[in-house]
């Protein structure tokens, strides 16, 4: 036996870039195995209604899809099992991109040290706290890990945040090695929390808006049970996560990281003499600069109205942004440009909130205003503009493998969509739906809603291609609509987590650096709870009378 085990952990993993192709593969051998289909729009009468047709049977008919004749093309893949990874590339660009030049404005305001800075005055604060003895028996890093999931888990409840998160977890992941845990508790923190949230959404307008449009129930309807719902989660998940990191603190090597953690244990080395504490005059000037484009905005937006759900609350956001970024600016920069890059950080997420939450900004805008925090950064620590353009190229080599692997994981659904057995895969499993009792068919429309994830991680692209399938059935069995788009919800998120086809996992693992495979052996488990725990909230739906159902 111990001969066994010793072979077992010679035994080396494949890489994730082989693991992600080789399911690529499994794909391509699945079209020559299911008949290609597509479900399409048909008018029935003064109804409008989602009929699947396959591929034979829909271009011999020419099936009618409003004023054109939808003719459908698809077929078994062989070759393309290679230009999937060109294609993987094209479908997921927009992420790939805002990956690169996060990765280079992180690396640039990396090099200004300010990161360090920010690290060792937050640690030594917390140090201070422990002189508390209620703090002391609490544990400072819980509730600093409680606190930042919180926020997290409410952002991706409220309004749907998940790319954002590739952004935050180049921030959280220093902290929380430099706290003693590793790189898996810092990607919790935040990617895991959005997602929990995201999940269990409350307000999400990606994901419930669009699902109860389609279903025809009155936007954000229910929102009771769903806040219910949420606080359940997302107390799940910090217990997890905080078992997790204290087992992590009091055996480092227990970690299933420790290894690849060396790049961020290496870089939460610097030594606080190493930081010379000083304030060059271009940092003023950047200062200057900046100030006066915000007071621009600022007048030209004096107010901004934030849509959260059906609620609407407009306030002078630009201008209080303006007004604190001044004041927070001339107190740092009088103690040391490390401050002021963090002040830049710290306006960079205030308008990106403020963004998202007010003008639907998404992954350009978002991107546009990282590039800005990175060159800001640089000028202030008085780089000049080649050598602000080298660290830009840096950073993008440094995370370039996170970038390839989005483009390799898209590949596996260019694959499924080319060989058109993605709606054949869900109108079987609509179908096993038969005549069951209304908690059996509440939680089978659940797992459909589970498995189609893993092949379309989109909650929205999801949302219009279930939801006019499911929305019926559950009128012709009894089960609210209400209670269908919570079935959707929590198929929607929890295996977002774990799929590679997700490209915002592949891209946060990437930027994390944890490969795939160790996260699949970390997060299994608890995605299992998650599962299960969904399928029990699900019961309430049927059974009871709630608010909204």
């Amino acid at each position: 036996m111990a001969s066994i085990r010793l072979l077992m952990k010679k035994r080396k993993v494949p890489h994730t870039f082989v693991i992600v192709f080789f399911i690529i593969v499994i794909a391509a051998v699945l079209t020559w195995i299911i008949p290609p289909g597509k479900y399409v729009t048909e008018q029935v009468g003064d109804e409008t209604v989602m009929t699947f047709h396959y591929l034979d049977e829909l271009n011999a008919s020419g099936v009618s899809t409003g004023s054109t004749t939808a003719e459908f093309h698809a077929e078994p893949q062989t070759w393309q099992v290679f230009s999937a990874f060109y294609k993987g590339f094209v479908k997921q660009g927009n992420i790939i991109v805002f990956i690169l030049i996060i990765g280079g404005a992180f690396w640039i305001m990396n090099k200004s040290k300010a990161i360090d800075m920010g690290i060792m005055s937050f640690l030594k604060f917390t140090k201070r706290l422990e002189r508390w003895k209620l703090m002391r028996k609490i544990g400072v890093n819980n509730v600093v890990i409680i606190l930042i999931m919180l926020l997290f888990s409410l952002f991706g409840s409220v309004f749907g945040m998940s790319e954002e998160t590739i952004a935050f977890a180049l921030i959280i992941i220093p902290l929380a090695v430099s706290m003693g845990y590793d790189s898996i508790v810092g990607l919790c923190m935040v990617y895991v929390a959005a997602h929990i949230g995201f999940s269990g959404a409350m307000l999400n307008p990606f994901t419930i808006g669009i699902a109860q449009g389609i279903a025809g129930i009155p936007l954000f309807t229910g929102i009771g049970y769903r806040a219910v719902c949420w606080a359940i989660l997302t107390v799940v998940g910090i217990i997890f996560v905080l078992w997790y990191a204290n087992k992590v603190k009091k055996n480092p090597q227990s970690s299933i990281m420790y290894d690849d953690d060396a790049y961020w244990r290496k870089s939460a080395e610097v030594k606080e003499e190493e930081l010379e504490r000083y304030t060059p005059h271009k940092a003023w000037w950047v200062f200057a600069f900046l100030t006066a484009v915000l007071i621009v905005f600022s007048v030209l937006y004096p107010m901004t109205t934030l849509k959260i759900g059906n609620n609407e609350t407009t306030l002078p956001l630009l201008p209080i942004g303006t007004a604190l970024f001044v004041l927070l600016s001339v107190i740092t920069l009088r103690k040391t440009v490390h401050y002021f890059v963090l002040t830049l950080l710290f306006a960079t997420v205030y308008f990106l909130v403020v963004g998202v939450l007010g003008y639907e900004w998404y992954i350009m805008e978002i991107a546009s205003l990282f590039l800005v925090l990175g060159i800001a950064s640089g000028l202030a620590v008085d780089k000049s503009a080649s050598d602000i353009a080298k660290l830009f190229l840096e950073g993008m080599g440094d995370i370039l493998s996170a970038a390839v692997i989005v483009g390799l994981a898209g590949g596996i659904v260019i694959i499924l969509q080319d060989g058109g057995i993605i709606d054949t895969i869900l109108y079987g499993l609509s179908k096993s739906m038969g005549n069951m009792g209304k908690i059996a068919s509440a939680e089978i429309m659940y797992a459909i809603q589970t498995l189609i994830n893993i092949v379309i991680p989109s909650g929205s692209a999801k949302a219009a291609i279930t939801m006019p399938i499911m929305a019926p059935f559950s009128d012709l069995i009894g089960i609210s609509r209400q209670a269908t788009v919570v079935a959707f919800q929590f198929g929607d998120g929890f295996t977002n987590m774990i799929t590679p086809t997700s490209g915002v996992l592949m891209a946060a693992l990437g930027v994390a650096r944890i490969p795939w495979e160790k996260w699949v052996k970390f997060i299994w488990k608890f995605i299992l709870v998650l599962v299960v725990i969904g399928a029990l909230l699900l019961i309430p739906t049927v059974t009871m009378e709630l608010a909204g159902f």
